[in-house]
């Protein structure tokens, strides 16, 4: 049977306390740099130290996440906090940068690493190739369903998102933030464009407007968590390291009492109301259980909406007048639902306009019209004052301990304590006989388990004494003291076990291929246009155009990204975007989604079978040609590379026909409210949105003899492509 694990977020000292108290079985954290939620308090140094010591007294693990993209100036820095993080104790980082895992796996290969969601291991083949590299657990993405996650036998741990925010874009491939206002959601940095408004449009009719199209519901996967236990997932891990304390503690303290009571825990719809007004976008169930996408959206509002508590059935300028179904209380958050209005109750009333502290259910009550309501709504509270205030005050949690007492006329007195892993012994002075008062066991017992504030609970104290025995409370107390500052001290105690090897990189054997310039296409007019101008390679991602063109060399297949079983879709020539066994068919060439961003993502990919390389659209050209110069003096051999010289990035792909377009239908447009327009399109198995506006190298000349440039086109003309491809053509070589 799986032993499971409650994974816990913490954004900073408190967080972890409140998780720790509450019955987090693992804590995550994100240090100062190099984790994906950059805008949370996150960990210094020192305090990464008492979180280890403060988890590890508990039993509980503590993971550090350091998952964003690493850039070549920074690998020297992310390498020193790899090394810190190790001697420090933590049981794992969970990292997202491929050529970061390769090269930790390589210096460090004692240190238990997990790949990220960011990494997106949405298929059988990318679960095999991270086990194949040394990786200990993979955290699933969002997308995958219990039962394709079921169908995964790789002997590596499985990690699945249980609760929290969801992503609507494949983790670790959404580069709307980035495109749009560059803040890389691979750096931590994602300003959250999926919360914004947006119209879709087609063929300029509008149909939808101005709704939160990209915008989805939290996840909470309580009320199916019996098929999650029955699973073969490691461990459930809850979103929410930008939350608050009380937050944290709650949303623990629930999951915990859902594990413990094997899914069927009695009191889970009145927690979940309570959750409600902590935090909630509408809750859904997910992907993991085939949720329809109709369900996981909200395309009403991205913000807190809380729990509904009743009507409003009148309103003036000066009061407004609520029927209630669930009870208010002075100094409560509350919003109306479809103005979207609100704030804190500070002045609650009766109906004879008296002050009052709480209002029961099935009364009404008033409040003042501090936001100029018009209209009937509904009512939801968004912030419980008397629930926050209660989850201020931390449960004790208590490690259960053993004694065991030898008190034998004449022998010096023997104590042992035990957590069942660590012992420790203390002896005192020699038994007396009693004079007046003998000690008996009850009371010997009664001493020994008065831990007061320490963290331990005696669950069993074995007494073995004699009868008319005299011992100081003293001398008992003083050795209980004894033995469990040793037993903390022995919990607490950072004892790594420290290997790193320092060999140099094994040599790369890199075939040079000839630096053309290459397209992508969408349709066959353009497939044509590009062969009547001899372009060199040519990719497409619709297999009738690939199968049409199987006579020609030049012709490759873009692997559909994210797909379930990645091996299974590759032709003969491969563009590829997702991590695999990329021997399986030689001579692959890797996409931007891989992620690229250093040199020795580079490195290992071209070890590990690729054989061209096209470097992240994040990087800018100076970054590109850095990168590409660096790769060629650290490693004594020039790379095969290929940029992105023009056309449309693909911001996201995501799982579903989320706006309920037509399939293969190239008309849709968003429009945010900068009145930016991105193509959308829905293959009939993901939707993908492009970027507002074409990519262009800047530093055409610059890349002469370095790289091969590639153009993709979505919905260009032959002269258009012409056009494109003169701006290149003198300048690389064909």
């Amino acid at each position: 049977m799986v032993k499971h694990e409650l994974l816990v977020p913490a954004g900073d000292m408190q967080c972890l306390t409140q998780a720790v108290a509450n019955g987090a079985d693992a804590v995550y954290i994100g240090c100062k740099n190099f984790g994906a939620r950059k805008f949370a308090k996150n960990f210094d140094n020192n305090e990464i130290q008492q979180a280890v010591k403060i988890c590890h007294l508990y039993g509980v693990k503590l993971y550090v996440t350091m998952n964003t993209l690493v850039r070549d100036e920074e690998v020297p820095y992310f390498l020193g906090q790899v090394e810190f993080l190790y001697k420090s104790g933590v049981d794992a980082l969970i990292m997202q940068d491929f050529g970061m895992i390769c090269l930790v796996r390589e210096k460090y290969p004692e240190l238990e690493i997990h790949a990220s969601t960011q990494a997106n291991t949405s298929s059988r083949d990318t679960a095999e190739f991270y086990h194949s590299i040394g990786v200990k657990r993979i955290v699933f993405s969002r997308e995958m369903t219990l039962k394709e996650i079921e169908q995964i036998k790789t002997p590596i741990e499985k990690e699945v998102f249980i609760h929290g925010a969801l992503c609507i874009s494949y983790s670790g491939e959404c580069l709307m933030s980035s495109m749009l206002g560059s803040r890389s959601g691979n750096r931590g940095e994602c300003v959250g464009s999926c919360r914004l408004p947006y119209t879709l449009e087609r063929r300029g009719r509008v149909v939808q407007k101005e709704k939160y199209l990209l915008s989805t519901k939290e996840l909470n996967t309580a009320p199916r968590f019996r098929d999650l236990l029955d699973s073969s997932i490691t461990s459930f891990k809850i979103e929410g390291r930008m939350k608050s304390p009380e937050y944290v503690g709650f949303v623990t303290k629930y999951y915990r009492n859902v594990i413990d009571n094997n899914g069927a825990y009695v009191l889970l719809d009145e927690e979940t109301d309570k959750l409600k007004t902590l935090f909630t976008r509408e809750f859904t169930l997910g992907h993991l259980f085939e949720t329809p996408v109709e369900k996981i959206m909200n395309i009403e509002t991205p913000n807190h909406i809380g729990l509904e508590i009743g009507k409003v059935i009148e309103v003036n300028e000066k009061k407004i007048k609520i029927q209630l179904d669930r009870p208010l209380n002075q100094q409560d958050g509350i919003r109306f639902l479809q103005s979207g209005k609100g704030f804190i109750v500070n002045y609650l009333y009766d109906e004879t306009d008296n002050l009052i502290a709480s209002a029961p259910e099935g009364t009404v009550c008033y409040v003042d019209n501090k936001v100029e309501l018009k209209d009937y709504d509904t009512v939801c509270k968004t912030q419980d004052y008397q629930l926050i205030n209660s989850l201020k005050q931390m449960p004790v949690r208590k490690i259960p301990i053993t004694f065991k007492v030898e008190a034998k006329l004449g022998k010096p007195l023997d104590i042992t304590i035990s957590d069942g892993v660590n012992q420790f012994r203390a002896v005192g002075t020699p038994v007396q006989q009693a004079q007046n008062a003998p000690m008996d066991d009850d009371r010997i017992r009664e001493q020994l388990e008065k831990l007061g504030d320490t963290p331990f609970v005696s669950t069993s104290t074995l007494v073995n004494c004699d009868d008319n025995i005299f011992i100081q409370i003293k001398e008992l107390n003083d050795l209980r003291r004894t033995l469990t500052n040793s037993l903390m001290t022995k919990r607490m105690e950072v004892n790594v076990n420290f290997v790193t090897k320092n060999e140099p990189l094994q040599a790369l054997n890199i075939k040079p291929q000839p630096k053309v310039i290459s397209a992508y296409i969408t349709n066959l007019e353009q497939q044509d246009a590009c062969r009547r101008i001899a372009l060199k390679r040519i990719y497409t991602s619709s297999e009738a155009l690939f199968n049409q063109s199987k006579i020609y060399e030049d012709n490759y297949f873009k692997v559909p990204r994210c797909k379930r079983n990645t091996v299974d879709n590759l032709k003969n020539k491969n563009l590829v975007s997702d991590y695999y066994d990329f021997t399986i068919k030689p001579g692959a060439i890797g996409n931007y989604p891989l992620n690229v961003t250093n040199i020795y993502t580079m490195y290992y990919l071209y070890r590990h079978g690729l054989e061209i390389i096209t470097p992240s659209v994040e990087l800018s050209d100076e970054d590109t040609l850095k990168m590409i110069n660096l790769f060629k003096q650290t490693f004594q051999v020039e790379p095969n590379v290929e940029v992105l010289a023009y056309g449309r990035v693909e911001n996201m792909i995501i799982k579903g026909n989320i706006l309920n377009i037509e399939k293969d239908d190239y008309s849709y447009t968003l429009i945010d409210s900068k009145e930016r327009r991105f193509p959308v399109f829905f293959d009939g198995i993901n939707t993908h949105i492009l970027n507002h506006e074409n990519k262009m190298l800047t530093n055409i000349e610059a890349f002469k003899q370095v790289a091969s440039v590639r153009l993709d086109f979505y919905d260009e003309k032959e002269p258009d492509i012409r056009k494109a491809v003169k701006q290149f053509e003198n300048s690389i070589i064909v």
